[in-house]
């Protein structure tokens, strides 16, 4: 991977993050620290960031969706 392309793939979690966050904290009513917490701790986001999934390249709405289904299942 170029270096380019590692800066276009950072950039694309960070936007995704971003997202995932913002719908977190709306959906569960929490804290932007408590979102964060919840997405950078999860299972989801470790998928995101493996070049071999290219979870990266889909949509923050897809991945909340993968991320709903983790959270239940910890329950």
């Amino acid at each position: 991977m170029t270096t380019q392309d590692a800066q276009s793939k950072q950039f694309q979690i960070e936007c995704l993050t971003n997202e995932l966050v913002n719908m977190l904290m709306e959906e569960q009513n929490i804290t932007m620290t408590q979102a964060m917490d919840i997405i950078y701790g999860s299972h989801t986001f470790e998928k995101v960031e493996r070049d071999t999934t290219g979870l990266y390249y889909q949509g923050a709405v897809y991945i909340m969706d993968i991320l709903r289904e983790e959270l239940k299942a910890r329950i």
